[in-house]
């Protein structure tokens, strides 16, 4: 399976950015998905997953009530809406899928949980 994410840029703060992730054959997508990011300097942190209905999704407390993951079907990209975005949101962002599981997990918030990562794709936001 192959990832593609795309979508990262330059933006001012206050901005907002869509990042999409698409995956490279149909049936492998209908599974839960993520996005993690790493800034500079620290460690891959989780931002989001959907489940692959799209009926389920979880954030990272960072980001909830500004970000939306969505899919519009199991076999869908993955969209990542960033609204509000702040300076502490640059990062390399990075989608990513579980191959063991559709639904959202006590796990879905883990790097160790997914199996198969995208390139990853740039965000800066400016102050």
């Amino acid at each position: 399976v192959q990832l593609q994410a795309c979508g990262g840029g330059l933006v001012q703060a206050g901005g907002s950015l869509r990042l999409s992730c698409k995956a490279s054959a149909r049936t492998s997508s209908s599974y839960t998905m993520g996005w993690f990011r790493q800034a500079p300097g620290k460690e891959r942190e989780f931002v989001a997953a959907i489940s692959y209905s799209g009926g389920t999704t979880r954030y990272a407390a960072s980001v909830k009530g500004r970000f939306r993951i969505s899919r519009d079907s199991a076999w869908s990209p993955v969209y990542l809406q960033m609204n509000s975005l702040k300076p502490e949101d640059t990062a390399v962002y990075f989608c990513a899928i579980d191959v063991n599981t559709r639904s959202i997990t006590s796990d879905s918030a883990r790097e160790r949980a997914y199996d198969y990562w995208g390139q990853g794709t740039l965000v800066t936001v400016s102050s």
